[in-house]
């Protein structure tokens, strides 16, 4: 018998891991229907099933979200109008747990027939713990990213599978065949406008600062897009330095990231793809005053960088707010590009935090255990 799933992906990220998803899915199931909210990548393989909203739906941090509530609001109640219309037998939640949580409680009270999926848990173990049972009681399924999750969710009794992280494909895939350039520092400023604004002055005014003291290093900006660089671009030319060796390259991070000596990555997904090819990096992080306090006042963790999480230590430095200055940063890249054993010891330390991502293939496992899922309950198990 056909299923139908209701997908609700609301970035980009979420995107490409909903597409990844459905492609398993339809691998070993290829009469099932998908439907929901995703992005162009999602549209491509369901058709016009799934609306492209990420466009309008990827906004990130408090103050950036206050400022929309009555458009999330709207997309909110529209959504689960159309989920109780359509009677899907799955709603899978991509990531995205501002309005997915939110949903996933509502439709579990509505006591509807559809089984709830999490695909790529939230970090609540950071930021909301008082959530966990919540989402025991909301849920039928949690695919989790790292093993301590898995721990976690079942400690509450939430049936969990731990797929791994789903970037690891596509990170080995990205693999390249190049040595390290020992004079070669990489920059990554953040895929969102505001990122670069708060961040990429701070990146540029270290390597006038750095390119002072040494005039032979080199250095290249990682662009997600040409609106992107035409920020940064626009940014670089407006410093007083002028005829800085920073060049800035659009679409090659993975890259970069491969030969650059050592480098300077904006947290976010970026974090664990330096991590995962062994670049030596310090973590800064900028975002609006309100949205940092806000955060600060929910997040319980010691550490901010995903490879500092998975090693339960810290072997990056985070260079978070007023830290993330350039001095700190300039003072850094000196010591990790002129200590060979420094740079050594970060590396093996990036790698083996990073070996913790799992071996690959993450949209199979989690296809397989949502396929368990939904025929068993229509089997009757």
């Amino acid at each position: 018998m056909a299923q139908k799933l209701y997908f609700v992906a609301g970035e980009h990220s979420g995107d490409t891991r909903g597409a990844e998803l459905m492609e398993a899915i339809r691998a070993v199931r290829p009469e099932w229907q998908f439907c929901g909210l995703g992005g162009p990548k999602m549209r491509s393989l369901a058709g016009s099933s799934v609306i492209d909203w990420v466009e309008e739906a990827a906004v990130v941090g408090f103050w950036e979200v206050l400022k929309r509530y009555s458009w999330f609001k709207g997309r909110f109640d529209a959504t689960h109008r159309e989920i109780e219309n359509l009677r899907p037998d799955a709603v899978i939640f991509v990531d995205y747990p501002g309005f997915n949580l939110r949903l996933a409680r509502s439709l579990h009270e509505g006591a509807g027939p559809a089984r709830l999926i999490n695909f790529i848990s939230p970090q609540v173990w950071a930021w909301k713990k008082d959530r966990i049972q919540g989402m025991a009681d909301w849920l039928d399924l949690m695919l989790c990213l790292f093993p301590f999750e898995k721990e976690i969710f079942e400690n509450a009794g939430l049936p969990t599978v731990c797929m791994g992280h789903p970037m690891v494909d596509q990170l080995e895939a990205g693999r390249i065949e190049a040595r390290r350039e020992e004079n070669l520092v990489g920059l990554f400023p953040g895929s969102r406008k505001n990122e670069i604004s708060r961040i990429f002055p701070t990146m540029v005014e270290a390597v006038a600062q750095l390119h002072e003291k040494f005039p032979a290093w080199r250095f290249e900006a990682s662009a997600a897009s040409q609106l992107m660089e035409d920020q940064m671009r626009s940014i670089l030319d407006a410093h007083p330095a002028k005829q800085l060796p920073l060049a800035i390259v659009q679409g090659r991070s993975h890259e970069l990231m491969q030969r650059a000596w050592s480098g300077v990555v904006t947290s976010g997904t970026a974090t664990l793809e330096a991590s995962y090819y062994g670049l030596p990096y310090c973590l800064v992080y900028k975002v609006a005053w309100l949205t940092y306090l806000a955060g600060r006042a929910v997040v319980d963790i010691e550490h901010l960088g995903l490879a500092n999480i998975l090693a339960g230590r810290e072997i990056v430095h985070e260079f978070i707010q007023h830290e993330a200055n350039a001095a700190n940063i300039s003072s850094f890249l000196e010591s990790v590009m002129t200590d060979e054993i420094r740079w050594r010891e970060l590396e093996r330390n990036l790698l083996d935090a990073a070996a913790r991502l799992g071996g690959g293939g993450a949209a199979k496992v989690a296809a397989q255990a949502i396929v368990e899922l939904l025929e068993g309950q229509s089997d009757g198990v």
